[in-house]
């Protein structure tokens, strides 16, 4: 018989027939919406049955299983002196439907009651306890199940543990697992402490764990799995990593979400990222969670593109973004550095419940500096009406990028009157403006300001004042604040100082740089060729040669220089050498054009700007087919006349190639945006926003 027809027939609306507790128990049970659930209660009324204790706390849960609570409450309010059955019915309804302030007032009526909880009720107690989390709260419930003697109990102890992680406890998380008999230690109490390890931030303990967890012949289970991969990716240990994703191919899990995303994660985060396409690939329809992963994914890993068409994908297939996913698709459009993309990702959050939230906001803030808009990011600072410490540093760091050090000190003092405390990005903004306005006696003030803050100084913070004390020629300077550092000096800072010996010729302090270089990180071509840079800059061409020889023998290359310039949305690359392009031909004829005009306005090429030992002629030739030309040449005859170049570049600016930019842009009569590897620069009318200090 039918659900309905069991709700229409005579036997459930007379007074003979079916009248027991496990008939109406069955009802309750196979009931499918709400209505049957009420028809039910007040049958029972009509029966006398409403006070049935057994009957009532079957309706609590099944309502409660269908998100009725108001209902479920109803009912439970129903009896005039209930025990623990529906009391527990009541808790855990609250408790599953995250409603856990509910859930502990409801504990606190039971103890009034003076009702006593048994092993079924500490379980939803505690989870609503973390669900909060509400740490106080969590000590009296372990206290109550210590004096209750629940202590051996493996639900109640494995509650604990999620509770002692999630309030970020693990010491008493320890505690209570150690306490639990052996015997009693169940693969889900081993999970518990595995996954309170790893989730926070404890990969090495959990992987411990998990080591004894194993001698111990547990059986492993999905969450177990999922715990210690997300371990091995704290790590990035790919190699470990591949080795559960084998077990977890053995076990025939592969297929399981949870597992898929934790994978999915973990190769994403160990570089991996096709592997990780791969696996997205095989999930017929990814949740949001598995969306957020690969679009992280691509976004750390350098694959700016892929994640921003894989958020506009995900929008397509009508799966709505949280903030994890518009953060990096924020983040990925900073990357790309495309202005168009970056405003219609601006009018996405704009109609999107996220307008207002703060963390997205600076991640817009950033993304527009980087796209080369410092007004358009001023734009989304000026509507952030609740602007905390991270709102102020992204616009400081952006008026930093772009080399606009009195606009970036002016808002720091606004900062300042609003009461709020800076922080490291804030005084990183800070040096990183300074440093690039030449302004040596501001920053070097802001880097001693720090401390008054009780902010130590970290690696970045220390590159800038170096490059600002160096390239303003204070050499000695500059080696004794890398001398006198309470940390050891990094790659940035040597780097740092290697720059500025280049750029004052003294190759003695360089060749120190360079060798701390080489000590600590032996393969980056780069220091090769900023030793390479230095030499040349002093006309020691034996030494060039030499550093080019070692570079062979290492088996390193030169990073070949590459320029995008955006036109119409789209960004197109350019390399020296490259002839693919379909316009190449036109794109040759501008190249000449530009150069023509730029010896009819009298420009002479800066040649130590070559590395090479060449003649005039073949320098100059050289200079001009470094790719940034090329990309400007592109953008000349793909837009309209007036419209702004906005062109990123993957190595600094060269001294020549800024020289003659600023010559171009008077020439043609464009703004000219670069953003190179360092900064910002914008040419206007023969000028540069640098003040040629870079």
């Amino acid at each position: 018989m039918s659900e309905a027809s069991l709700l229409a027939s005579p036997f459930l609306h007379s007074n003979s027939g079916i009248h027991s507790d496990s008939f109406y128990a069955s009802l309750i049970g196979s009931s499918t919406h709400k209505p049957q659930l009420r028809q039910i209660h007040a049958r029972l009324f009509v029966l006398g049955l409403q006070l049935s204790s057994f009957l009532i706390t079957k309706l609590i849960r099944v309502s409660s299983s269908f998100g009725d609570l108001r209902f479920a409450r109803k009912v439970f309010d129903g009896l005039p002196r209930p025990q623990i059955f529906p009391w527990n019915a009541i808790i855990t309804g609250y408790s599953k439907n995250n409603l856990f302030q509910d859930a502990l007032l409801m504990y606190s009526k039971m103890q009034l009651a003076r009702v006593s909880p048994d092993s079924f009720t500490f379980p939803h107690l505690l989870k609503a306890c973390s669900g909060l989390p509400n740490l106080q709260m969590g000590r009296l419930v372990h206290a109550q199940v210590l004096r209750l003697g629940f202590e051996a109990d493996g639900f109640v102890q494995n509650g604990l543990i999620a509770l002692y992680a999630k309030c970020r406890r693990m010491g008493s998380a320890r505690t209570v697992f150690e306490g639990l008999p052996v015997s009693k230690r169940t693969v889900v109490s081993w999970t518990a402490i595995v996954s309170a390890y790893a989730q926070n931030g404890e990969p090495l303990e959990a992987l411990e764990i998990f080591s004894q967890m194993r001698k111990m012949d547990v059986e492993l289970d999905c969450v177990a799995l999922v715990s210690v991969l997300n371990a091995f990716t704290c790590l990035q240990d790919l190699e470990q990593g591949r080795a559960v994703h084998g077990s977890v191919v053995k076990m025939g899990l592969e297929t399981e979400p949870d597992l898929l995303i934790s994978l999915n994660t973990m190769y994403a985060k160990c570089g991996q990222v096709e592997t990780a396409k791969i696996l997205f690939g095989k999930m017929k329809s990814p949740n949001l969670i598995l969306w957020n992963a690969m679009i992280s994914g691509y976004t750390k890993n350098g694959y700016a593109k892929d994640a921003i068409d894989a958020f506009h994908e995900m929008i397509i297939k009508g799966v709505r973004p949280d903030t994890i996913s518009i953060t990096s698709a924020v983040s990925a459009c900073a990357q790309v550095g495309s202005l168009e993309q970056a405003r219609w990702m601006d009018e996405y959050v704009g109609r999107s419940d996220y307008r207002d939230d703060v963390f997205i906001s600076s991640a817009l803030i950033d993304m527009f500096a980087k796209c080369g808009s410092v007004e358009c990011a001023r734009s989304v600072f000026d509507r952030t009406l609740d602007r905390d410490v991270v709102v102020w540093s992204a616009m400081i760091v952006g008026y930093g990028l772009h080399g606009r050090a009195r606009e970036a000190i002016s808002l720091y003092r606004a900062m300042e009157r609003g009461g709020v405390q800076p922080n490291d990005v804030t005084f990183l903004g800070l040096l990183m403006a300074c440093n690039h306005s030449g302004l040596v006696r501001e920053g070097w003030w802001f880097f001693n300001r720090m401390t008054d803050h009780k902010i130590n100084p970290q690696q970045q913070h220390y590159a800038c004042v170096i490059d600002l004390l160096g390239r303003a020629g204070h050499l000695d300077q500059a080696y004794e604040v890398i001398r006198c550092m309470p940390i050891q000096p990094g790659v940035t800072v040597w780097g740092a100082l290697l720059s500025a010996c280049k750029k004052h010729r003294h190759v003695g302090l360089g060749e120190y740089a360079a060798q701390q270089l080489f000590s600590i990180d032996p393969t980056n071509t780069g220091h090769y060729v900023q030793l390479s840079n230095l030499y040349a800059a002093a006309r020691l061409w034996d030494r060039v040669a030499e550093v080019r020889l070692r570079m062979k023998e290492k088996g390193l290359s030169k990073d070949v220089g590459c320029s995008w310039v955006e036109v119409r949305g789209r960004l197109e690359a350019f390399r020296v050498g490259d002839k693919s392009h379909p316009r190449y031909e036109e794109i040759e004829r501008q190249v000449e054009w530009i150069e023509n005009k730029l010896k009819e306005s009298g420009f002479v090429a800066y040649k130590d700007a070559s590395l090479h030992d060449l003649n005039d002629e073949e320098a100059e030739e050289t200079l001009c087919s470094h790719s940034e030309r090329i990309a400007i040449a592109y953008g000349l005859i793909s837009t309209p006349q007036g419209t702004t170049l906005r062109i990123t570049k993957n190595l600094r600016a060269c001294v020549n190639c800024h020289a003659a930019t600023k010559v171009i842009s008077k020439l043609v009569g464009r703004e000219i945006v670069v953003r190179d590897t360092n900064r910002f620069h914008h040419f206007k009318d023969g000028v540069c926003s640098c003040g040629d200090y870079w």
